[in-house]
């Protein structure tokens, strides 16, 4: 049997190599940069934690509003819902519609828990 490998060989111009190389070290920095805020804000969160901010509710709270920072960051920038299209927003927008009113029902629960005697 005869084999023949056929290979297309692709030329890329000088400068589109260089500006391919310079869009992807700008995104390597933002990445980079949004990493270490990350790692800030889990030692912030560690910090937090052994602070009492008077109930536990309020120290549960101050969490949550960290907590969902970090978790809009790796939304927008690792999800890259910054750069998506007004679907993905659509989405994003229901859902967390549907967290909210999970959050309502946890709190009416709290105040207004069912005991059984």
């Amino acid at each position: 049997m005869d084999e023949t490998h056929h290979t297309t060989e692709v030329t890329v111009a000088p400068h589109e190599t260089e500006e391919y190389a310079h869009d992807v070290s700008h995104h390597v920095r933002k990445y980079l940069m949004v990493g270490a805020t990350l790692l800030a804000f889990t030692m912030i969160t560690v910090a937090l934690s052994y602070v009492n901010f008077g109930t536990q509710k309020a120290n549960i709270a101050v969490a949550m509003l960290v907590a969902t920072f970090k978790a809009g960051l790796v939304a927008a920038i690792f999800m890259h819902l910054a750069a998506e299209k007004k679907m993905i927003y659509r989405i994003l927008i229901f859902t967390g519609f549907f967290v909210l009113g999970l959050f309502w029902l946890t709190y009416l629960a709290w105040y207004d828990p069912i005991i059984h005697h």
